[in-house]
């Protein structure tokens, strides 16, 4: 039989496992486990390469020790580790010695020398960043954006804020919406009674959605007593709102149509909502991978689409009636630049400012993630003469 030290012949078996970890501040984007599997091996222990790689690929450290166990359940115990070291926020664990101590104790005794090794390794590692785009994760574009936008220090809290995961915002009825949307519909609701009626007519209050699904908004204004039409451009997203409403016990008009060129009778309504389709941008806390899948040409193109929107919407409202545009995106173009773009085309007049905690932005308002912990949102409404 060949002999076990003559390694001549033995195959080169090398496979890489990775670890993820997604951290809103990450130092490390991943640790790589690269090992030899025993089975190519006869007498001899295997060995673990630990690297610590940065976000633009370069490996900032390594360790080799010996595989004690299987590699999954190092993993496994590491996993836990990195949580603690690197989002202390979430554990009730700050120091970096704690919290590798308290992991390395609750691992099987046969691989705690291996987890110590690399949460040790782990906690002395120290990035130093080319730019807030790589330290926040974040394209380049938008960074700069933001930032000529809001300002550095506004820019850089809310793409952190946005880093963090959502915290789940369930309303009275039970459903599930964040507390900025949930404000903007207290501002569409805002002059009807206890009865869903305008309160300076004593009328029901006629509320239409141009842009309803999947049906948040709609089902809040209709819970404070208005008459809802619920009206979005496919079928299929109507449905969604007819799910959300069936399930609150909510009666809405559901009407297909086009926002820019809607079919309903002008001075229809007393209050229309524009929820517009937007670049997402301060949603970024729910949907992570928009910043990778927009670019600033979107941006652009959103913002015509939602100067046609408004343009389609004013018509429907009677006069003394309130127009409600709204989008949860940050960017100048879609918020200030649509509302400056849409009264000088058309010459209506804002109505009055917007309360605390809204920012004041242009003659709307602003919600930033950080402000109140929620989805970043900008509102702008319009008194109809």
């Amino acid at each position: 039989p060949r002999d076990p030290a003559d390694d001549s012949r033995r195959p080169d078996a090398r496979v890489r496992v990775e670890v993820a970890v997604t951290v809103p501040l990450p130092p490390v984007e991943r640790v790589a486990f690269t090992r030899v599997p025993p089975k190519f091996y006869v007498g001899t222990r295997p060995r673990v390469v630990v690297k610590v790689v940065d976000t633009i690929g370069n490996t900032r450290s390594d360790v080799t020790v010996s595989l004690t166990s299987s590699a999954s359940r190092v993993a496994a115990v590491d996993r836990f580790g990195f949580l603690t070291l690197l989002e202390p926020g979430r554990v009730e664990i700050t120091a970096p010695a704690e919290a590798v101590s308290a992991t390395v104790s609750v691992a099987p005794r046969r691989v705690r020398g291996l987890c110590n090794a690399v949460l040790r390794r782990v906690a002395e590692f120290e990035p130093s960043w080319p730019g807030p785009a790589v330290e926040l994760s974040y394209p380049d574009w938008l960074v700069d954006l933001l930032t000529a936008d809001l300002g550095e220090q506004d820019a850089l809290a809310a793409m952190s804020s946005m880093n963090r995961p959502a915290t789940a915002v369930v309303r009275d009825d039970g459903y599930h919406q964040d507390r900025a949307s949930q404000m903007v519909a207290d501002l569409v609701a805002e002059g009807l009674d206890s009865e869903g009626r305008v309160s300076e007519g004593a009328r029901p209050g006629l509320v239409l959605d141009l842009c309803a699904a999947p049906g948040g908004k709609a089902t809040a204004v209709a819970a404070a007593g208005a008459t809802v039409v619920a009206a979005d451009l496919r079928r299929v997203r109507l449905q969604l709102v007819r799910d959300n409403a069936g399930r609150l016990g909510l009666d809405l008009g559901l009407v297909v149509a086009d926002g820019r060129r809607p079919s309903f009778r002008p001075g229809s309504f007393d209050r229309v909502l524009v929820d517009a389709p937007c670049s997402g941008l301060g949603v970024l806390r729910r949907r992570a991978d928009a910043r990778w899948r927009s670019g600033p040409d979107d941006v652009v193109a959103l913002s015509d689409l939602q100067v046609e929107l408004l343009r389609g919407a004013l018509p429907l409202v009677r006069p003394g009636g309130l127009l409600v545009y709204s989008v949860c995106t940050l960017t100048s173009a879609e918020t200030t630049g649509v509302d400056e773009r849409f009264r000088a085309a058309t010459g209506v007049r804002p109505a009055d400012p917007l309360p605390e905690p809204w920012r004041r932005h242009g003659t709307g308002g602003l919600l930033l993630p950080q402000d109140i912990d929620s989805e970043g949102m900008a509102v702008f409404r319009y008194r109809v003469a």
